[in-house]
């Protein structure tokens, strides 16, 4: 598969007229805990020619591919990127810090040198907690439930904790958030869960597991609690932004 991704990325390169600059794995293969059947999401990075960046008509940032059975594939351009990570978004962090790495054109090491300064702990924390709340809602009030509904829950809380412990964007691997964040008593129960997510078809339903519910609640009350009283973060200037920018379209 993977030779059919860079296939697939040295194709949008000649049909978009650009250049990628980093291209990973954004989904539960990135985290850890892909399933049988899981679906690759393929992100990238992209940078035009320096001309493009000069036309009174926008060219559009994005480019997203048809959807297939197995692959999910899109890419932003280097001018939303930086523009994203001004912002301290938190999607960004993810995809740089990706331990799956399909295409990379000495540009991860870079912006990872950037990364630090931008971090912003209270808009991780929202986004994070929006997601865990967004999933508990959909996907785990119900009397049976998909298991790997579970870890679009867990891996958001677990992101928060880490924020809150270290004030640094999460690791994308759930084992290393786990490690590090999990109650010890909720372990048992998650363990099993894992294991059924990552040997099982997507499809699979289970009885709701009240005790990981109940951690959910709990945590989702505590992290709530604690962001309420958080005071606003200042964001860094443009100007290291600017000329990386700069560096990045004269190449």
């Amino acid at each position: 598969m993977r030779d059919t991704i860079l296939e697939k990325l040295k194709l949008i390169e000649h049909e978009e007229n650009i250049r990628i600059l980093l291209a990973v794995e954004s989904g539960s293969r990135a985290w850890g805990f892909a399933s049988p059947d899981s679906d690759y999401d393929v992100r990238f990075i992209y940078v035009r020619p320096a001309r493009e960046y000069l036309r009174l008509d926008a060219v559009r940032d994005v480019i997203e591919k048809p959807i297939s059975d197995l692959l999910d594939i899109n890419g932003w351009d280097i001018n939303k990127t930086l523009r994203l990570l001004y912002r301290s978004n938190p999607t960004l962090f993810e995809w740089v810090s990706s331990p799956v790495v399909y295409l990379d054109r000495d540009f991860r090491e870079r912006m990872l040198g950037l990364l630090p300064g931008f971090f912003i702990s209270k808009k991780g924390l929202y986004h994070y907690l929006s997601m865990a709340k967004s999933n508990y809602r959909e996907y785990l009030k119900g009397d049976m439930v998909k298991a790997k509904k579970y870890f679009y829950v867990l891996r958001p809380v677990l992101a928060c904790r880490w924020i809150l412990d270290r004030n640094s964007p999460p690791p994308m691997l759930f084992s290393e958030l786990s490690d590090a964040e999990l109650d010890p008593e909720a372990r048992p129960e998650v363990d099993r869960l894992l294991d059924l997510k990552m040997n099982v078809p997507e499809l699979k339903l289970i009885p709701r597991v009240d005790a990981i519910n109940r951690y959910l609640d709990e945590s989702i009350a505590e992290i709530e609690s604690v962001l309420d009283g958080m005071p606003d973060e200042k964001h860094n200037d443009w100007n290291e932004l600017n000329r990386f920018f700069l560096e990045i379209i004269e190449c």
